[in-house]
């Protein structure tokens, strides 16, 4: 993967992932869906995508009707989000600007029409709302490792290696930890997120990802429960190995992000936006067409096991949402 020097883990995730060749820039490389490499909210269905069109109504009315109302669908994939809340026609909608960002070119060919793509970030300021759903996970992270001491991780063409113990020991990390004991540390995570902020001059910046609120609780876990892998929507090999081929991904430690403005699960945050108020919609509509049902009536249907998944306590619904709000 790298040559005899050995390269910080962060920069061997770079350029497993992002590098030439990587994983998620091949032609056939790493997506989500149920064809993909993994599944997220956005591919459960489409009621995911309904209620964050109910958000950003939320949001345009608290910042006044901006037209143009910009919205940033940021490590946006094929675009499922975006055609669900295209197709969920928010009132905002007649205002709103779309941007999708995807680093992958085979990935934005897919984005639908009536949206802006790109490979990265607008520029600023704008009015309106950033949303990164399970973007931070994938963006490469350092590693530290405990064997008395914390060190860092570092990789070669003959595997892993550490460097001495940290002079400066980051304050996340545990006092003592057991031997062997590993944590991420996200840099990069916590820059994305006052990049994404200083473009918004009001609106807000959401972010949506499966993690932990302090980086202690991810040292005394067994490393192989966060530092995963995942092919072809399974579990893929360790993370060493055959690099490029497979996703590598962490539970986000949310104090190593910068302090939001609001932090909850992604099932508060959901209730807080009316998915309730839309399963009681479908099961109304279900109940009215099932005797002759048609296609939006088995979609409206379908609401109700999307919520059951979307706010599982002990998979979707256990995830954390960070908003930063200005303006």
């Amino acid at each position: 993967m790298s040559d005899a020097v050995p390269i910080p883990f962060d920069q061997f995730m770079e350029q497993a992932l992002y590098g030439p060749e990587g994983f998620y820039m091949r032609v056939d490389g790493g997506s989500a869906g149920r064809r993909g490499d993994f599944l997220t909210s956005p591919e459960v269905g489409p009621l995911f995508g309904t209620v964050l069109a109910t958000y950003l109504d939320s949001e345009w009315e608290r910042l006044g009707h901006p037209d143009p109302f910009t919205v940033v669908d940021a490590g946006a994939g094929p675009g499922t989000l975006a055609r669900s809340i295209l197709a969920a026609a928010p009132a905002c909608l007649d205002s709103m600007r779309y941007i999708t960002v995807e680093v992958s070119e085979a990935q934005r060919e897919r984005h639908p029409d009536g949206v802006e793509s790109r490979s990265d970030l607008p520029d600023g300021p704008i009015e309106g709302v950033i949303i990164a759903n399970e973007l931070l996970d994938n963006l490469p992270f350092r590693l530290a490792v405990f064997d008395g001491a914390w060190r860092e991780a570092f990789v070669d063409t003959n595997g892993e290696r550490l460097s001495a113990p940290f002079e400066h020991v980051p304050a996340v990390l545990p006092g003592n930890a057991p031997h062997g004991a590993r944590a991420p540390l996200t840099d990069r995570a916590a820059d994305w997120i006052d990049r994404a902020r200083s473009i918004v001059g009001r609106g807000s910046v959401v972010v949506i990802d499966y993690g932990v609120p302090r980086t202690s609780e991810l040292a005394l876990r067994p490393w192989r429960d966060w530092l995963r892998t995942y092919r072809g929507n399974e579990r893929g090999d360790h993370y060493l190995h055959a690099p490029r081929t497979q996703d590598i991904t962490t539970d986000l430690c949310f104090d190593q992000l910068p302090e939001a403005d609001a932090l909850r699960t992604q099932a508060q945050f959901l209730q807080l936006h009316g998915i309730t108020d839309r399963v009681e919609e479908g099961r109304r509509h279900w109940e009215q067409h099932a005797a002759r049902p048609d296609l939006e009536a088995m979609r409206m249907r379908s609401r109700i096991s999307e919520a059951e998944a979307l706010l599982d306590p002990d998979g979707l619904g256990g995830f954390l949402v960070a908003e930063y709000r200005s303006g």
